[in-house]
C-alpha cells in the first residue's frame, strides 16, 4: 500500500511538472506571437510611414501644382513688368517691348528656381540645367496665354503704364495664365518633370 501510494504521488508529481513545463512553453509562444505582432506592426507602420513621402511619377496635390505655377507666376510677372517698363522708357514699340518682356519673363522665373537649387549646395551647372528642366514648359506655356490675353485685348498692347487698362488686363492676364499652367505642372510632376525635379534638392 506504501509502495502503491509512493508511485502514485510521483506520478502525480511528473504529471504536475509536465504540466508546468508545458504552461512555460505555452507563455513562451504567447510571448513570441506577441512579439512577432509587434514587430509586424512596427513594419507596417514604418511602410505607412514610407507612403506619405512623395515619390517622383506619383500622384501629385492641387496645392503642390499651384505652388510650382505660383513659382513661375513671380519670376514672369516680374519680367514683363520689368520689360514694359524699360520699353516705355526707351520709347520702344509695342513688339520689342513684348519681346524684352518675355526674355525677362524667362530670366526671372529661372533665377528664382536657381537661388532656390544654389542655396542647397548645388554648383552652378547643374542647378542651371536642372531650372531649365523644371520651369521651360511652365514658362513657355503662362507667356503664351499671358501675351495672347494682352495681344487680342482691345487697347491693351497701347495701354501706358500709369494706364488703369494696362494693369487691369496684366492682372487678369496673369490669372488666366495661372489657371491654365497649372494643371500642366500638376502633369509635370506626375510624371516626375519639371518642379519634381527641385523638389528633391529641398529635402
Amino acid at each position: 500500500m506504501q509502495h502503491d501510494a509512493h508511485a502514485h504521488h510521483e506520478h502525480r508529481q511528473g504529471h504536475a511538472g509536465y504540466e508546468g513545463h508545458a504552461d512555460h512553453t505555452a507563455t513562451h509562444q504567447d510571448h513570441t506571437a506577441h512579439q512577432g505582432h509587434h514587430d509586424h506592426g512596427d513594419h507596417q507602420g514604418h511602410e505607412g510611414h514610407a507612403g506619405h513621402q512623395h515619390t517622383p511619377g506619383g500622384p501629385v496635390s492641387w496645392p503642390m501644382a499651384a505652388r510650382a505655377t505660383l513659382h513661375c507666376l513671380t519670376g514672369c510677372a516680374i519680367g514683363e513688368i520689368l520689360g514694359m517698363i524699360i520699353g516705355t522708357a526707351f520709347g520702344w514699340g509695342n513688339v520689342p517691348t513684348m519681346v524684352l518682356a518675355i526674355v525677362l519673363a524667362f530670366f526671372f522665373g529661372y533665377a528664382l528656381t536657381l537661388r532656390g537649387i544654389l542655396a542647397a549646395g548645388v554648383d552652378f551647372r547643374t542647378a542651371f540645367k536642372v531650372a531649365l528642366a523644371a520651369d521651360t514648359l511652365s514658362i513657355a506655356v503662362m507667356e503664351l496665354i499671358d501675351n495672347g490675353v494682352i495681344a487680342l485685348w482691345p487697347g491693351a498692347m497701347d495701354a501706358h503704364l500709369d494706364e488703369p487698362l494696362f494693369w487691369i488686363v496684366l492682372a487678369l492676364s496673369l490669372a488666366v495664365a495661372f489657371v491654365v499652367t497649372t494643371p500642366v505642372n500638376k502633369w509635370m510632376i506626375g510624371r516626375g518633370k519639371g518642379h519634381a525635379v527641385v523638389h528633391q534638392y529641398h529635402h
